[in-house]
């Protein structure tokens, strides 16, 4: 969604970091950029003069224009500028200590993907919070609305209130309750009706419906590729109802990021949640330090870690550590780490939230390299006999002939699998000689991750520094012209 702002304020700072001191001027210059480029990114005027006002009283600086690396400083005031924007450091959490049943009543116009986010956010409180969901419709407008839920409902192993015909939100309000209390239900959601446009039967509704079920959370449901018209939703339906929080969906869409940026700022309310694709599980906590961290190219590595956490097996997990331990790498454990990219996103999510990986990106969309590489990868090594899979050297012309035939794929790409294998192995081989896991553990705890690998983003300068050849340094080859078809 950030891509094309992060790419004008990458540009905008390049030329910073490019100096040895700024002068006042210099400062004022980028922020005239940095200006333009939230304008251009549907960000609300008002947002934006307070914004550029905070950041340049602050770059303007003499603690700024005499550090050592201004540019680096200019860098960081936007930063923490932007994580207030978005809400503060601290995620807000969804309030489930009340007495049960906890009611979360979710608005929003229709089309906002309201009854799919009841659906997501019912499956994370079951999953997360070890909470016993129930979700109720009362979308008596839209037709087949409650059918929907119930289909949903059971993608995601949630109970839903039976379907009566003809009764009116507020009698279904009423009977979701009794049904909650009867059935010992932790978390009692009511998928609301919406309409195509802000009216006051709308808001009656949602008010008498407020009224009966006294929700502890009000959560409105904003599409983010509506852009600057969301937050005037927002700011309608927050003049309304007692909001307690937003949920932005369709995060991963090609929408230029306005409306995230602005919604906190204009409402006062968090962002607690983001739809990030269509399947049910995906709805993540909003966390602004890691947003405004992957819009200003820096990275987002916890949620790599916790995404790594939920789609790797645990057992998966300690072979591997086993055999990095022990130095050794065949094609096995290569199609257990393609298997695992996938799970996690694929190539493109991945990049996206390393550290100096914007450009590697931008190298892959424009090689036409996407995520059917892994898919044509596994397929090569699927296409091996174990004892290929075991040991690649055995891999002689007439069998990588045979791999390519049974794969669907051509001899040079079984070549360039076999030489990113190749080049992985020489990397599990430098972590045996520096001790093994335990080796790197002593090396972290010295001097951090930019001490131990430089080449993943410390001082040896982003994603190739040397330590590790396999991953792109100057003694291995170019990930992704290795896996460039």
């Amino acid at each position: 969604m950030f891509d094309s702002l992060s790419d004008r304020l990458g540009g905008v700072f390049d030329k910073l970091r490019g100096r040895g001191a700024l002068k006042e001027q210099d400062v004022r210059d980028a922020m005239r950029e940095v200006r333009i480029a939230l304008l251009e990114a549907d960000v609300a005027l008002p947002v934006v003069r307070r914004f550029i006002d905070q950041v340049t009283e602050k770059a303007v600086g003499q603690s700024v224009l005499r550090s050592v690396t201004p540019g680096q400083q200019v860098i960081k005031i936007v930063n923490d500028a932007m994580v207030e924007m978005l809400g503060g450091e601290q995620t807000e959490e969804l309030n489930l200590a009340a007495a049960p049943p906890v009611v979360i009543m979710m608005v929003g116009l229709q089309g906002s993907g309201k009854t799919t986010s009841t659906a997501k956010l019912a499956k994370l409180i079951r999953e997360k919070h070890g909470k016993k969901p129930m979700m109720a419709s009362l979308d008596v407008n839209r037709p087949a609305a409650q059918e929907q839920l119930k289909v949903l409902g059971e993608q995601a192993q949630v109970a839903t209130l039976p379907i009566i015909a003809g009764q009116q939100p507020t009698e279904i309000a009423v009977r979701a309750l009794q049904a909650a209390k009867l059935q010992a239900i932790d978390v009692l959601l009511l998928d609301t009706a919406g309409r195509l446009h802000v009216d006051q039967q709308l808001m009656d509704e949602m008010k008498a419906v407020s009224e009966i079920s006294a929700p502890t959370e009000t959560l409105l449901v904003v599409d983010s590729l509506t852009g600057q018209d969301a937050v005037n939703v927002a700011q309608s339906f927050a003049g309304e109802v007692d909001l307690t929080g937003v949920v932005l969906t369709r995060m991963d869409g090609d929408a230029r990021g306005g409306a995230a940026l602005s919604m906190r700022a204009v409402t006062g309310k968090p962002i607690k949640f983001a739809g990030t694709g269509e399947k049910i599980d995906a709805l993540e906590a909003f966390h602004p330090g890691r947003v405004a961290s992957r819009i200003l190219g820096m990275g987002d590595i916890v949620s790599i870690v916790e995404k790594a956490a939920e789609t790797i097996e645990a057992e998966d997990a300690e072979r591997m550590a086993e055999r990095m331990a022990k130095g050794q790498f065949d094609l096995n454990d290569l199609r257990t780490q393609l298997k695992q990219m996938q799970n996690m996103g694929g190539l493109g999510m991945l990049a996206g939230m390393m550290p100096g990986m914007k450009k590697a990106k931008a190298a892959m969309a424009a090689s036409s390299m996407d995520d059917k590489v892994l898919i044509h990868m596994d397929a090569i090594i699927g296409s091996m006999t174990p004892k290929e899979r075991a040991n690649p050297a055995l891999m002689n012309a007439k069998r990588k002939r045979r791999v390519a035939a049974g794969s669907g794929t051509q001899v040079q790409e079984v070549n360039k699998l076999l030489k990113m294998h190749q080049e992985m192995g020489k990397a599990m081989k430098q972590i045996k000689k520096m001790g093994g896991l335990k080796g790197l553990g002593a090396m972290f705890g010295k001097g951090g991750l930019d001490a131990a690998m430089p080449g993943l983003g410390g001082p040896g300068g982003g994603m190739g520094g040397g330590s590790m050849p396999g991953l792109g340094g100057p003694g291995g080859p170019d990930l992704s012209k290795l896996l460039k078809k």
